[in-house]
C-alpha cells in the first residue's frame, strides 16, 4: 500500500527526543602525528627496543669511558704486558675473579722463584699461598699467579743520585718500600741473560746454569744473598764500586758485628738499584709524572705492548661512532640531494645521473683506498678513509631516495601543489621528501654500523693504520688479540669482539624496528 505523505494525521506525529538525533561524536583521543605513531609501533617491537637500549649503552660507553680512565691509547708499559683484567672491587675482597690473576702451571724451579718473590716483598704473588702439586715426580705446581705482583723487580735499574734521594723521601713519607738491597756483581749469575735479573736476590745452586734454581737451607728455606758491609768500615767492598745504603736504616747483628745492607751501588751514569716495579710504578706516576695514575690497575688487562685495553677500546669506540656518523651524514646529505634530483626530474636527467652512479659503484672501495694512500701518503689515514668511504658511499642513499621520489611525485597532493604554482624545490623537500623519510632514515641508521664494520675490517687487516697519538681502532685491538690467543691472553680479543658483536646485532635489530615503524606495510619483509 502506497503511503500518502501529503496528508498525515495529527495523531501520528510525535515530539522527537534529544537522544533520537544522530550527530558525529567528538573525538575523545588526541590526534597522533606520523612520528608519534611510528614511535608507538617501534615500542611494540621488543627486540628493537632492547637493541636501542644496547646501542645507548655502547654510545654512553664511548662518550664517558675515556673520562673515567687515566690511561690513553698512546700509553704503554712493556713491564706490564699481558697482565690480566683487574678490578679492585673483586681483588680487595679475595674473589678468584677479575682479580688480576691467572692459573699458572710450572715446575719446582718456577714455583720457588715466585715463592722467593712473595717472601721478599710480602705480596701474594701466589694467591692465598694455595698450591696444588701433581705429576708422577711431584714436579707440577698449579696456583693462581698475580700478574701484577709477579713482575717483581725486572732488571737492575740505573737512576740518578737525585732520584735515589727522592725515592727515600717517598718511602719515609708513605711507608711504602721501593728500594731493596742489591747483590754484589761478583755473586750474581754468570750468564748474560740472568746477570741483570733483579729478581734473583738469593743464593743459587749453580750460578753458571741457564735456569737458576734457589739454594735452600736444611729447613727448606730460601737463603737471601744481599750485599752487606760492616759498620764503620769502607763500603767499597768491590774496588770499582761504592755501595749506598738507606739513611736511618737499622743495622743487622751477625756474630757480634753490625752490618748494613747496600741499597745501591755507584756505576757509570748513576746508581744501580733494585726496585720493586709495582711500587716504583706508583712512585713514578704519583711523584714524577703526576698524570693521575696511581697503582697499576687495568680493568680489561693489557696487550702485548702494555697498552690498556679499556682505554684503547673506549677511545676506539668513540672514534668509530664519530667517524661513522660523520661519513653517514655526508653520504646522507649528498645522496639525498642527488637521488631527489634524479627521481623528481626523471627522463634524460635521470638517465645521465644514473649512468654516473653506475660507473662509480663499479669501482671497488679497496682500489680507491689504495690510490688515495699512494697519492696522499703524508696525509692523515682518517682523511684517506673518509674520502674513500664518501667517494661511493652516498650511492646507496641516492638509490633509496630516487625510488621514493618516483613513488610519490605523481600523487594528487603533488599535482595540486604544482597547479598552485609551488616551486620544484618546495615540492621536492616540503611534500615528497617527508613522505619518504621513513625508508630514508632506516637506510641512514643501517649505514652507521656498515661504516664501523668496514673501518674495523680495514684496520684489522692492517690496510689502514689508525694508531697515531690518541687515536686507535677496534679493529687494531682485534688484530692484537688474534696474535695473543696463542699466548694465553684471549681476553685481549674478547672485549673488542664482544663490543663489535653487540654493535652489529643491535643496529640490525634496531634498523628492522625502524623499518616496521615507519612503514608498517613492509612489516616482516626483508630489505
Amino acid at each position: 500500500m502506497k503511503e500518502n505523505y501529503t496528508n498525515i494525521p495529527v495523531e501520528k506525529l510525535k515530539f522527537a527526543q534529544k537522544k533520537d538525533f544522530l550527530h558525529d561524536s567528538k573525538f575523545e583521543t588526541k590526534p597522533v602525528s606520523y612520528f608519534q605513531g611510528a614511535f608507538k609501533r617501534f615500542c611494540k617491537n621488543k627486540g628493537a627496543v632492547v637493541a636501542a637500549c644496547v646501542i645507548a649503552v655502547l654510545v654512553l660507553f664511548a662518550i664517558f669511558a675515556p673520562v673515567f680512565t687515566p690511561y690513553q691509547p698512546a700509553y704503554y708499559d712493556m713491564s706490564y704486558c699481558f697482565v690480566t683484567p683487574r678490578s679492585n672491587f673483586f681483588a680487595d675482597r679475595g674473589f678468584d675473579f677479575w682479580d688480576g690473576c691467572k692459573v699458572k702451571n710450572t715446575n719446582q724451579v718456577g714455583y720457588l722463584k715466585d715463592l722467593a718473590l712473595s717472601l721478599e716483598t710480602g705480596r701474594e704473588v701466589i694467591k692465598h699461598g694455595d698450591v696444588t702439586i701433581s705429576g708422577e715426580d711431584n714436579n707440577n705446581y698449579t696456583y693462581r699467579y698475580d700478574t701484577y705482583y709477579g713482575v717483581g723487580f725486572g732488571k737492575y735499574k740505573i737512576i740518578s743520585e737525585a732520584e735515589f734521594k727522592d725515592i727515600q723521601r717517598y718511602q719515609d713519607e708513605t711507608g711504602r718500600q721501593v728500594l731493596y738491597p742489591v747483590v754484589k756483581s761478583s755473586e750474581r749469575p754468570t750468564l748474560e741473560k740472568n746477570k741483570y735479573d733483579a729478581n734473583i736476590y738469593y743464593k743459587m745452586e749453580n750460578p753458571k746454569a741457564s735456569v737458576i734454581k734457589p739454594k735452600l737451607d736444611k729447613e727448606g728455606n730460601i737463603i737471601p744473598n744481599y750485599w752487606k758491609h760492616e759498620e764503620g768500615k769502607a763500603s767499597s767492598l768491590v774496588p770499582e764500586y761504592t755501595s749506598l745504603r738507606i739513611e736511618g736504616e737499622d743495622g743487622v747483628e751477625e756474630k757480634g758485628k753490625t752490618y748494613f745492607y747496600a741499597y745501591g751501588r755507584k756505576v757509570d751514569g748513576g746508581i744501580e738499584v733494585r726496585t720493586e716495579y709495582y711500587e716504583y710504578y706508583t712512585y713514578l706516576h704519583t711523584q714524577v709524572y703526576k698524570d693521575g695514575i696511581g697503582e697499576p690497575t687495568f680493568w680489561f688487562g693489557t696487550t702485548e705492548t702494555g697498552k690498556d685495553i679499556f682505554a684503547c677500546l673506549a677511545y676506539g669506540a668513540r672514534f668509530s661512532f664519530i667517524f661513522a656518523i660523520a661519513v653517514a651524514a655526508a653520504n646522507f646529505i649528498f645522496g639525498v640531494i642527488w637521488g631527489s634530483i634524479s627521481g623528481y626530474y626523471g627522463g634524460r636527467t635521470d638517465l645521465i645521473m644514473e649512468r654516473i652512479t653506475d660507473v662509480l659503484s663499479a669501482v671497488p672501495t679497496m682500489i680507491v683506498i689504495t690510490l688515495l694512500k699512494y697519492h696522499m701518503g703524508a696525509s692523515s689515514q682518517v682523511l684517506v678513509l673518509f674520502i674513500a668511504f664518501f667517494a661511493t658511499g652516498w650511492i646507496g642513499m641516492s638509490y633509496v631516495t630516487r625510488v621514493q621520489f618516483y613513488r610519490f611525485k605523481n600523487q594528487e597532493y603533488v599535482l595540486a601543489a604544482r597547479t598552485l604554482g609551488a616551486r620544484d624545490a618546495r615540492i621536492m623537500f616540503k611534500h615528497i621528501f617527508p613522505n619518504g623519510i621513513g625508508t630514508i632514515v632506516t637506510k641512514f641508521a643501517l649505514v652507521i654500523p656498515a661504516m664501523i664494520y668496514s673501518e674495523t675490517s680495514l684496520s684489522y687487516l692492517g690496510i689502514i693504520n689508525l694508531e697515531a697519538g690518541n687515536t686507535t681502532s677496534v679493529g687494531t685491538l682485534i688484530a692484537a688479540g688474534q696474535r695473543s690467543i696463542t699466548s694465553g691472553a684471549a681476553y685481549v680479543a674478547i672485549f673488542p669482539c664482544v663490543f663489535l658483536v653487540f654493535l652489529m646485532l643491535s643496529f640490525n635489530l634496531f634498523g628492522n624496528g625502524l623499518r616496521d615503524a615507519f612503514n608498517p606495510s613492509l612489516r616482516g619483509t626483508e630489505d
